[in-house]
């Protein structure tokens, strides 16, 4: 099946909403974040392509009623809880959890290295605590990180220094 019509309209969402957070930020304050985070912390520039993977989970038959975006927090091992972009849970059992990010330049190298730590903290502590049986007994859930990541001269130099 071919979805890049689909993933397309998600990208054009992240762009449209960066743009958008970036020029509204501290319009009422008067305060902005420094650089390009005042694009990224307004927190919805994912949401298209949350909005994507909820239709796909729809349409392989799983409810409505399974797929969470609000109530998303779950257990840890090495901290008490983490909030999770999007959660799937049938009759009380965690089936999936996922977390949506961008990588947006200039900083790749050192951006980088943090996404990378952070997708193994997050799985290493929810795995872990499913192992020391904080959910109910279930299979194991199934984890995942999607990743945009902007495409630029940049990325392809990001070890080296300029």
């Amino acid at each position: 099946m071919d979805y890049s019509e689909r993933v397309a309209k998600a990208v054009r969402y992240f762009w449209k909403v960066r743009t958008q957070q970036h020029e509204k930020q501290g319009t009422t304050t008067g305060k902005k974040d420094a650089g390009n985070r005042s694009a990224v912390t307004g927190g919805k520039h994912l949401d298209g392509f949350i909005k994507l993977l909820m239709e796909l989970l729809f349409e392989a038959g799983l409810p409505e009623t399974s797929v969470h975006t609000a109530a998303t927090t779950l257990p840890g091992y090495f901290r008490p809880t983490k909030n999770w972009d999007l959660v799937v849970v049938v009759d009380g059992v965690l089936l999936a959890s996922i977390e949506f990010k961008a990588h947006i330049g200039p900083s790749f190298g050192n951006n980088f290295n943090n996404r990378v730590e952070e997708a193994l903290g997050n799985s290493t502590d929810l795995l872990t605590a499913y192992r020391e049986g904080k959910f109910k007994p279930s299979q194991r859930p199934w984890l995942g990180w999607l990743m945009l990541l902007e495409e630029t001269p940049e990325i392809y130099c990001a070890g080296s220094r300029r």
